[in-house]
């Protein structure tokens, strides 16, 4: 398998740590950023470090969109980092799921401003003016995925464009989030313009330009969906018209492919994105390395799955959550008795370990117990799809709905596309419900079903009906617009007090 190898040579500091001290923005490395920039392979090396803070990515999707939804009913017998987020408390500005989304983010965002100066202050030692406008575009697609990652947790977030020393960045304060969305927007097009369409060689894994385009169609729905009363990602701007033409270049473009077996785009021996046309951007991950699997290697695949099932198949390595993290009822029993999906995505047979027997069900999507790892847990064999064709195609029908240009005949022809995949019938006439409905079922364990409860502008009511319908504990609160987005993590409201205000709510 061909993959992106992320030699993170140099280490960024966290932007805006847990002390005014830490608010030093100097690259923790024996080369400092004055002495390293000298030749195209360190231009190189640094473009991969901003690719590196990808690598807890999935985690954090399954943390907390997949655990926040109504796809999960996460109730503890010890009280986990994950029950807060799942019952809505209002006091988890110091819960480490949450921390480590601003940390690594910011961490990414830090790393891409790095480089970017870097081009303008000694660009002339990449000697490449094409690899030069290349490494530009890689870091602004990667520095508004991270801007992206962040409205959508926090809503108002800092703007950085460019490295800050400590006394500076204790003054800058979150913008507003049409303003962030406006930074973001610009570094897209300008990635749009400059990213080529496909790599060769070492270089496969890198984003292209279909994965920006992807990115910025994903920018522009979110900006246009429900604003809810908050300054979260949804900001009502109705700008469905200007998404559908960046997924229908997608599309257009030949390069991806509808793959007719729904559990091939999830094997272990379809991971090159050169294999799997599903995959417009994958977070890459390489296996194999002693000594660095923690750097490397994939654990994503086990987060939602628990810890006790590896140990009935006799696994003592650690893999798996601490306790079960089980699926909902509601979303188990919302899959047809024919949909193959179902099957493939969540376990429901039960399994013993230490005498206990467990029935409930938990997600599986991304395991194959025939993969498991032989060295260390965080070391799976597997990329995660950050970009999947079937979401372009899904997203477009949305668009459709929402009055972008198109027919019902062509919403219809995707989701049934979907729907056939999956071993169900037709439909005709399908309505926005629906589609996200079926996005429920098909995007089960890849992190989207918090993003597309935000989108839908109906997240409160289907939340809060869903509570009423399986949480037969009364464990969780009743959704508010306030849990749409998270608190700022109490380590960033207390770095320089009075500096930022704490999100309503928490």
């Amino acid at each position: 398998m061909k993959k992106l190898f992320f030699l993170i040579t140099i280490s960024a500091a966290i932007l805006f740590n847990s002390c005014k001290k830490e608010l030093d923005q100097t690259p923790i490395s024996a080369s400092t950023t004055a002495t390293f920039y000298r030749s195209p392979s360190d231009f190189l090396q640094a473009s991969n470090a901003i690719y590196a803070s990808l690598h807890n990515y999935p985690i954090r999707l399954s943390n907390l969109s997949e655990i926040r939804s109504d796809n999960i009913y996460g109730v503890s017998v010890t009280v986990r980092d994950w029950d807060p987020i799942n019952d809505f408390s209002p006091s988890i500005a110091a819960n480490s799921y949450v921390t480590e989304a601003w940390s690594t983010d910011f961490n990414g965002i830090f790393r891409a401003n790095t480089l970017l100066d870097q081009i303008d202050k000694n660009g002339s030692f990449i000697e490449s003016a094409t690899l030069a406008t290349r490494l530009q575009a890689e870091a602004k697609f990667l520095r508004a995925f991270y801007y992206f990652d962040l409205v959508r947790y926090f809503g108002k977030v800092p703007i950085i464009d460019h490295p800050v020393s400590a006394p500076e960045a204790a003054t800058i304060n979150r913008a507003n989030v049409v303003d962030v969305y406006k930074f973001m927007i610009a570094d897209l097009q300008s990635a749009i313009t400059n990213l080529p369409p496909t790599y060769t060689g070492v270089d496969v894994g890198r984003a292209t330009k279909y994965a920006a385009e992807a990115l910025l169609a994903q920018v522009y729905m979110a900006k246009s969906s429900a604003k809810y009363g908050i300054d979260g990602p949804g900001q009502d701007s109705n700008e469905w018209n200007l998404a559908l033409p960046l997924l229908q270049d997608i599309i257009s473009s030949g390069l991806y492919v509808f793959n007719t077996n729904y559990s091939n785009i999830f094997s272990y021996t379809n991971q090159s994105p050169t294999v799997n046309k599903e995959a417009v951007f994958n977070v890459m991950y390489q296996t194999g390395i002693s000594g660095t699997a923690d750097l490397y290697g994939a654990s994503f695949p086990w987060v939602l799955a628990p810890g006790a099932y590896f140990l009935s198949l006799k696994d003592s390595r650690s893999n798996g959550s601490l306790e079960i993290i089980p699926v909902s009822n509601d979303l188990l029993n919302s899959y047809a008795s024919a949909d193959v999906r179902k099957a493939f995505n969540i376990n429901t047979a039960g399994y013993t370990n230490a005498g206990s027997t467990e029935n409930r069900p938990f997600f599986k999507k991304w395991l194959d117990i025939t993969k498991i790892p032989t060295t260390s847990r965080f070391d799976w064999g597997i990329n995660f799809i950050a970009f999947r064709y079937t979401d372009i195609l899904m997203l477009k029908a949305e668009c459709i709905l929402r009055g972008a240009p198109g027919a019902q005949a062509d919403v219809d022809a995707i989701v049934n596309q979907v729907r056939i995949r999956a071993g169900l019938t037709a439909i005709t006439g399908v309505t926005l419900p629906q589609l996200f409905e079926e996005r429920r079922k098909e995007f089960a364990n890849e992190g989207s079903r918090w993003f597309d409860l935000q989108r839908s502008g109906d997240l409160l009511n289907i939340m809060n009906a869903w509570r009423a319908k399986d949480d037969a504990q009364n464990a969780i609160r009743p959704a508010t617009a306030n849990h749409i987005i998270y608190p700022v993590p109490q380590t960033q409201i207390d770095a320089v007090p009075g500096l930022y205000i704490q999100n309503p709510g928490y």
